[in-house]
């Protein structure tokens, strides 16, 4: 009977998570809750971390508090933006505290690291005459024209985050009341509106027409069956497909500056607060947890206050 080779962690090939790693994602997405996207993101920065570990000939169990500061050191100096070395420090911190706390390790070696500065960025929302440029690059009523139309309608209408989006089955919205069943973070649920613009671009699609042009003989999966937005394949829209869609349509209407389907929700909420929307009520909309990460949107009215008044009033710049 061959003996079965059982490799240290230092032995393992490049690109390969150790068994306590495997436990820590485990534990993550049974105990924690994590989704699928997040535990994805954990499971890349650990991997890197895994990796430069063995480079060293150094472990998740022997590495040292210095070693972990020469890593987030290499990580500033690669050229990494911020958020991204804030992120892997997380994941690297979540690890080891979890080592510790199962008695996997007597110790944690992150205790004393300190904590990588991430600027407060504001974000850069596209003006209302950009949206409606957008929304008007979408033409025809084919039934992947009316897919796209609604789902840029839905994503500035409501500002979903595009996993909301894309995650909505035909039982999540009524047309006759105009509201949204959108499911957050932590599968949080929240009810939200949306106007007549929408409701028009999405009733469109639901018709014979749009959806219905686009049902398969037979359907992949009960989900994809369940599901609003589908792909021509006779499957769930996904994420990567939601993005295409958009990018498709910000070069057909000339957009240069950077666009994401986050950058619709950033503009839903500046528009929103623009037309004297209450914090609060858009923090409901959104789904935030903390009203601090709605009040980023206060600024950036706040901002483009600014580059009005600075245009208009003849005296709001003086003379040289």
């Amino acid at each position: 009977m061959a003996r079965r080779v059982v490799l240290s962690d230092s032995e393992l090939a490049a690109g390969t998570l150790s068994p306590r790693a495997e436990e820590f994602l485990v534990w993550l997405g049974a105990e924690r809750g994590r989704s699928k996207n997040t535990l994805a993101a954990y499971r890349r920065d650990l991997t890197a971390y895994e990796d430069w570990l063995r480079e060293r000939g150094s472990t998740v169990l022997t590495v040292a508090a210095d070693e972990l500061i020469v890593f987030v050191n290499q990580r500033k100096a690669s050229g990494l933006a911020a958020s991204t070395v804030a992120r892997q420090q997380a994941a690297v911190r979540m690890l080891h505290r979890y080592l510790a706390t199962e008695e996997i390790r007597p110790d944690d070696p992150t205790a004393a690291l300190d904590g990588v500065k991430v600027p407060s960025g504001i974000p850069k929302p596209l003006t209302e005459a950009q949206v409606t440029s957008l929304l008007d690059a979408v033409t025809g009523y084919d039934p992947v024209a009316r897919r796209d139309r609604a789902l840029l309608e839905l994503l500035y209408a409501t500002g979903a985050r595009i996993s909301e989006a894309v995650g909505l089955s035909l039982g999540d919205l009524d047309l006759d009341t105009g509201l949204v069943r959108l499911f957050g973070k932590g599968s949080k649920e929240r009810i939200v509106p949306f106007g007549s613009a929408a409701a028009r671009a999405l009733g469109e699609w639901l018709a014979p027409s749009g959806r219905g042009a686009l049902e398969p003989l037979r359907w992949k999966s009960r989900d994809a069956a369940e599901a609003f937005f589908v792909n021509q394949r006779g499957g769930r829209l996904t994420r990567q497909g939601a993005w295409l869609v958009l990018t498709k349509y910000g070069r057909l209407a000339g957009i240069e500056t950077h666009l994401s389907p986050h950058v619709l929700r950033h503009s839903c909420a500046t528009h929103l607060l623009d037309h004297g929307a209450d914090l609060r009520i858009v923090q409901e909309l959104l789904g935030h947890a903390s009203i601090s990460t709605t009040q980023v949107y206060t600024k950036v009215s706040q901002e483009r206050l600014w580059e009005v008044y600075r245009t208009a009033h003849p005296r709001a710049v003086a003379d040289g």
